[in-house]
């Protein structure tokens, strides 16, 4: 199964995180394509744009970061671009709050498109916890092997 891992890739710590958890899914025998890795050395706009587009295109599903006070604007677009052509899957590390209501973690349109919501800011301090929470949450997926 590939998959597409989808997050903000702006800092040093949060590109840390990423390759950190696709090197952990890889670990556990899946592909993972990881936007920071693909992206152009132009770094013009329209050649990340498609290039990203590719990896979405190519993927079986789409793992979500929705950390943050307002979870990443393009991570959104990529799961709103994904929405009804593969599953989804949000996660958070986040232990603050910022739903739309009191049952909905963020933003409601990311948790009513999704197929699996996990929240794993308990185990903010284990990365492999996260990354053994989202392996059981791929696993009920229709499309897992």
């Amino acid at each position: 199964m590939k998959i597409y891992l989808a997050g903000p890739l702006f800092s040093a710590g949060e590109r840390a995180f990423n390759r950190k958890l696709r090197d952990l899914l890889v670990a556990q025998g899946y592909e993972v394509w990881l936007p920071q890795e693909h992206e152009p050395r132009s770094r013009k706009a329209k050649d990340i744009f498609l290039t990203d587009m590719e990896g979405l295109d190519s993927s079986d599903v789409v793992l979500a970061n929705m950390d943050g006070p307002d979870p990443d604007s393009g991570t959104c677009w990529e799961c709103g671009y994904a929405y009804k052509k593969k599953p989804i899957i949000l996660y958070r590390t986040d232990f603050r709050k910022s739903g739309d209501t009191d049952t909905t973690p963020y933003n409601l349109m990311m948790t009513e498109s999704a197929n699996e919501i996990l929240d794993v800011s308990q185990d903010i301090d284990d990365e492999s916890k996260i990354a053994a929470r989202i392996h059981e949450a791929l696993k009920k997926l229709p499309t897992t092997k």
